[in-house]
């Protein structure tokens, strides 16, 4: 087993449960739909923080890999993962006992959560933010990074949009900064995407 691998073996489980923890509260309230009004905002959120689990997946192949084997690592990699199960656990609400009737409004809800969710986002994408920049200043690697415009406009984009969706004290702003890193995000999975039905598939390898 190699240092990633055994690395990853936890890191992935932990955002595994993250992912877990939203389908799970996604199915708890569509099963119990009669009593939600769903609004947009939550469900917004919702998928905001499944794609930014996916990119801290994508995230750990990109930093980690070449990485050896280190207890600090394993930390970091507890507090980033720590992070996202808080704010995917927080995503949606937790339904109140069988037989009560009251409604459970998803927008009340955003608006009551959206400052612990989007701050934990903010803590792990600074958390990454962080060991990338130390590694552009020491590792030769890594250095271009540093030079390149879609990374440093991107991820003050990304951080600044996240604070203000997280803080801002209005909520026009607050949505119009939540769109806009929503919107990012998935214009960075689109890039994905062309590039790799560009390329034109790839080759199967025989089974051994």
């Amino acid at each position: 087993m190699s240092p990633f691998e055994f690395f990853f073996s936890f890191y992935g489980l932990l955002l595994g449960l993250s992912v877990a923890e939203l389908v799970g509260g996604l199915s708890r309230l569509l099963h119990e739909r009669h009593r939600v009004r769903f609004g947009w905002l939550t469900p917004l959120l919702a998928l905001f923080v499944v794609l930014e689990v996916a990119t801290f997946w994508t995230s750990a192949w990109a930093l980690y890999r070449p990485a050896p084997y280190n207890h600090a690592l394993l930390i970091l990699g507890l507090v980033t993962t720590t992070t996202f199960f808080i704010a995917a656990s927080a995503t949606f609400p937790r339904l109140v006992a069988e037989g009560v009737e009251d409604k459970v409004d998803l927008d009340q809800h955003f608006w009551a959560q959206r400052r612990l969710v989007l701050t934990c986002i903010l803590i792990a994408n600074l958390t990454i933010w962080g060991l990338a920049s130390w590694l552009i200043h020491t590792t030769d690697s890594y250095a271009p990074l540093g030079d390149s415009p879609r990374y440093v406009i991107g991820y003050t984009l990304f951080l600044g949009a996240t604070a203000t969706a997280a803080l801002a004290p209005w909520r026009k702003v607050a949505v119009a900064a939540l769109l806009l890193v929503l919107a990012y995000t998935l214009w960075s999975v689109g890039e994905s995407a062309v590039l790799v039905f560009g390329q034109g598939g790839w080759e199967a390898t025989p089974a051994s």
